[in-house]
């Protein structure tokens, strides 16, 4: 004969075991949602890096946070290679994101942090950077435009003068200063200046 209380007595643990289980399981899904939380909201507080652009032969426009604290947002990198594609080709080149970094910091250097900046030309293929040389536009042969480097600017309301003093000061690459054709050229190749 089965004893009635050892077998109610196996229930009563099983199902006391079932009731640890359930609480133990939604106490870990609490612990990860708290820590899922938390890295949301950590995230949310690190600083964002925006740029603001106009490309003047496409008449594009593109407003993007391109990072945010320390890490690059992979998208917002491939938005901005498209943008800057050789207008000319169609072609795009994956760019230096150092280049926008220095856009964000020379932005905010001549107080205009969420200005438009206007791109005059972005990456350049072999192709087009050939073209302009044979056209007497004085693009240099190895140009820093074909690596995906170096970039053509102004900022609407900054003088192209003081653009360039404001650029030559961060001393993070190449300066060109370009009067007649208002607008100034940087690179984040070595530092010089013309």
């Amino acid at each position: 004969m089965t004893d009635f209380c050892s077998t109610g007595g196996w229930r009563l643990k099983a199902r006391a075991i079932a009731t640890r289980l359930t609480w133990g399981a939604a106490s870990l899904l609490l612990v990860l949602f708290g820590a899922l939380s938390s890295t949301i909201a950590n995230t949310s507080s690190l600083p964002e890096y925006r740029l603001n652009l106009f490309h003047t032969h496409t008449a594009k426009h593109l407003s993007i946070v391109y990072r945010r604290g320390d890490q690059y947002d992979p998208e917002a990198l491939t938005a901005l290679d498209d943008f800057l594609r050789d207008h000319r080709t169609g072609d795009v080149h994956h760019y230096d994101p150092r280049v926008f970094d220095l856009l964000h910091e020379l932005a905010a250097s001549v107080g205009d942090s969420g200005g438009e900046i206007n791109v005059v030309c972005g990456y350049r293929t072999p192709w087009s950077n050939n073209f302009l040389r044979t056209h007497g536009h004085g693009v240099a042969q190895h140009s820093l435009h074909m690596q995906a480097m170096a970039i053509d600017i102004r900022l609407p309301g900054t003088p192209t003068a003081e653009l360039r003093d404001a650029a030559l000061a961060l001393h993070r690459g190449g300066v060109g200063y370009y009067r007649s054709s208002d607008f100034v050229h940087v690179d984040v190749g070595r530092v010089r200046h013309w």
